[in-house]
C-alpha cells in the first residue's frame, strides 16, 4: 500500500483525539430521524437522500455512521468508510445496540479499496467533504458511481469560511465575523492554529469546475438556513448570522452516462 497523504495522517491523529466528543451525538443521531448539519436540519426539507430501496450505497467519511444507519433503514445496501479507529469503533458499537448492521471499512475516502462502479449513491455530510481534499475525493467518488449515480455532500458554506475566525489556542473562540478574514480567491488547504487538523474548502466556481472535470452535473446547491432561535453547540458560527448568510452548503449532483 503506498504511503498516506500527510493530511490524512494528520487528520487520523486528531480525530480519534475527538472521537470521544462523538459518541453522545452519535448515539442521538442513530436513534433519530435523519437531520443535517450543526443545525439539523430535516431531511423532509433538505432532500439529501434519494430513493435508496435496494440501491448500493457508500458514505465517505462516515464518522459514526449514523448517515449509513438511515440509509440502511430504507432499504439501502450501505457500505461506509472512515479514516479514525476510534470513530469507526464507535460506529460498531452502536450498531450492535441497534442491530444494523453494514460493512465499516478502515481507510481514506481518496483512495477506496472497492472496483469501479459498485455504487448508486455516495454521500458525505462533514466527512471526505471538507476533511479530504476535494481534488482526491471527487474523482474518487466518480470512479465509485456507476452511470446516473447520485452524491450528495453537505460542507461548511463557501461564504462563511470567509468569516470564520483562526483563534490561536487558549484564546476564547469567536464566532464568524461580519467581515472578511481571508481572501476567496486561491481557497483550498485550511490549517487551523488551535489543533492539528487539515480542512479543504474550495471557490463556488472552483467546485463546479472540479464537478464538471469529473463527469458531475450540478443538480442544486442548496443553502441551510436555520430557523429564528436555533442553536448548535458549535462555537464558529452564531444562529444569528446563519440566518443573515448560509453557515452550510448542500450539493446535489449526477454522474453522467
Amino acid at each position: 500500500m503506498s504511503e498516506l497523504p500527510e493530511h490524512v495522517v494528520r487528520n487520523r491523529a486528531q480525530w480519534d483525539l475527538w472521537a470521544e466528543e462523538y459518541i453522545e451525538p452519535g448515539k442521538a443521531a442513530w436513534a433519530a430521524e435523519p437531520r443535517w448539519g450543526i443545525w439539523r436540519i430535516p431531511e423532509t426539507e433538505v432532500g439529501m437522500i434519494p430513493d435508496v430501496s435496494g440501491k448500493d450505497t457508500i458514505e465517505l467519511g462516515c464518522g459514526t455512521a449514523y448517515v449509513s444507519s438511515w440509509l440502511a433503514r430504507r432499504g439501502a445496501i450501505a457500505v461506509a468508510i472512515d479514516n479514525s479507529p476510534a470513530q469507526i469503533a464507535t460506529a460498531q458499537a452502536l450498531q450492535e445496540e441497534h442491530a444494523i448492521f453494514f460493512p465499516i471499512l478502515h481507510g481514506n475516502a481518496e483512495a477506496v479499496p472497492l472496483p469501479d462502479a459498485s455504487f448508486d449513491f455516495a454521500i458525505s455530510e462533514y466527512g471526505a467533504s471538507i476533511w479530504c481534499d476535494p481534488y482526491r475525493w471527487i474523482p474518487e467518488a466518480s470512479r465509485l458511481l456507476r452511470p446516473g449515480g447520485q452524491l450528495s455532500f453537505l460542507v461548511n458554506s463557501t461564504i462563511m469560511m470567509l468569516f470564520v475566525h483562526d483563534d490561536p489556542p487558549g484564546e476564547i473562540p469567536q464566532p464568524a465575523s461580519t467581515t472578511l478574514q481571508r481572501d476567496y480567491f486561491g481557497m483550498h488547504r485550511f490549517e487551523w492554529k488551535s489543533d492539528n487538523s487539515v480542512e479543504f474548502h474550495l471557490t463556488y466556481g472552483d467546485w463546479i469546475d472540479l464537478l464538471r472535470a469529473n463527469n458531475f452535473t450540478v443538480e442544486r446547491l442548496i443553502h441551510l438556513r436555520p430557523p429564528e432561535g436555533a442553536t448548535t453547540r458549535y462555537d464558529y458560527v452564531t444562529g444569528d448570522w446563519a440566518r443573515r448568510w448560509p453557515s452550510e452548503d448542500v450539493w446535489i449532483v449526477r454522474k453522467g452516462s
